[in-house]
């Protein structure tokens, strides 16, 4: 059982750390997904801005220069959309990894639990051995005595 006990108390640090990484690895996405919201919303609030520049007048370099701008952005959109995408793939296999080690742990408890129930029943059974022989003395001193007692 100490082993088992040993084994447990690793499971459920290994379990600690996945519960951490997981948590990491939720806020990781969170930031990055609201990385991506903020520059996708600038990317809107930056056309709205040029666009109603451009219907007054627009020189072409300025136009070049917009849509130069505009394609980083995109560039940058599309970066930060598989930035997202990975981060999402590792809170992924951080739950994953979550569900294997409290499986573990579960399993190593339950494993406790049966030995547990196994030793109890050995002691039960030997104690109704040793009750059944301590009546069984006790029936046959009895026998013996009554034996002894009467005349012959």
């Amino acid at each position: 059982m100490h082993a088992l006990d040993t084994l447990l108390e690793r499971a459920l640090a290994d379990r600690d750390l996945a519960v951490l990484a997981l948590s990491r690895a939720e806020e990781l996405v969170q930031r990055q997904h609201a990385q991506r919201t903020e520059l996708a919303t600038y990317r809107i609030e930056y056309h709205q801005r040029w666009a109603g520049q451009f219907s007054r007048q627009g020189a072409i370099e300025i136009v070049h220069c917009y849509q130069s701008f505009m394609l980083r952005l995109d560039e940058a959109l599309a970066q930060q959309q598989r930035q997202v995408d990975a981060a999402t793939g590792n809170a992924q296999r951080a739950r994953q990894t979550l569900l294997a080690r409290e499986t573990r742990a579960a399993s190593i408890r339950k494993l406790m639990e049966r030995r547990l129930a196994e030793q109890r029943l050995v002691s039960d059974r030997r104690e109704q051995r040793q009750t059944d022989e301590r009546a069984q003395q006790a029936s046959w001193r009895a026998a013996h005595a009554a034996a002894a007692s009467t005349p012959l």
